[in-house]
């Protein structure tokens, strides 16, 4: 058996990530159409400047899914990640799946010059808390409004 490991995304793990981003909107009710989780994540591997996915495994098996999107921020003087989405399923949750992906991540944004990463969470989610605040992510005073210009891909 092999421990946690994060695969940058590729076409090849499309029906991989499809199944994870359904089990992962499905965790909060949301249904999510197979045809926009593979569109999304088509969009992203093929314009790799706007970000990354990795395929995350644990004992060589489709453990969860990591996103990060790229935007350019006036505050840091340069470019700013969000992790987009991050989902490890339960079955492997508590075994290092998640760290080794944030890991992964950080080491990708810092290659890329990415001067800040900002993660959205529910204030409730003490478990996406406490992974965050292990891997040095802080609350900050700022409070981020969305003003939705499409529906959400849950809404399509």
């Amino acid at each position: 058996m092999s421990g946690p490991g994060a695969h940058p995304a590729a076409a090849a793990h499309l029906p991989h990530l499809v199944e994870l981003m359904r089990e992962f909107y499905g965790e909060a009710g949301y249904p999510l159409p197979k045809s926009s989780a593979a569109r999304a994540f088509q969009q992203l591997i093929d314009a790799p400047e706007l970000g990354q996915a990795w395929l995350l495994t644990c004992d060589d098996q489709p453990a969860g899914f990591l996103v990060l999107t790229l935007s350019y921020s006036m505050e840091y003087g340069g470019l700013r990640g969000f992790v987009d989405d991050f989902f490890v399923r339960p079955v492997f949750r508590g075994r290092g799946v998640g760290a080794a992906g944030l890991a992964a991540l950080e080491a990708a944004a810092r290659a890329r010059g990415v001067r800040a990463l900002l993660v959205e969470t529910s204030a409730l989610n003490t478990t996406a808390l406490s992974v965050y605040r292990r891997a040095g992510y802080e609350a900050t005073d700022h409070l981020w409004l969305t003003r939705p210009l499409a529906p959400p891909l849950h809404a399509d």
